[in-house]
């Protein structure tokens, strides 16, 4: 489970900083290291980066809960 957040992390990483290099530069990152926006690689990676993003609403209960307290020693 570890690896599988760690992937999603990852992939709403790069997704975030695909937007971020279109809001500033007009430049999509995936889409200009893949061949352009409709290839097939770059919409595999738009579909990955999205499906990261739905599996990452996971991450909420663990962020949101101010109630638990890990004390690890």
């Amino acid at each position: 489970m570890k690896s599988l957040n760690a992937l999603a992390l990852t992939l709403v990483i790069i997704g975030g900083l695909n937007w971020l290099l279109v809001g500033l530069f007009q430049w999509d990152l995936v889409g200009g290291l893949t061949g352009g926006m409709d290839s097939t690689f770059a919409r595999i990676i738009y579909v990955l980066v999205g499906l990261a993003a739905i599996y990452s609403f996971v991450f909420y209960g663990k962020v949101t809960d101010d109630d638990h307290i890990d004390v690890r020693s």
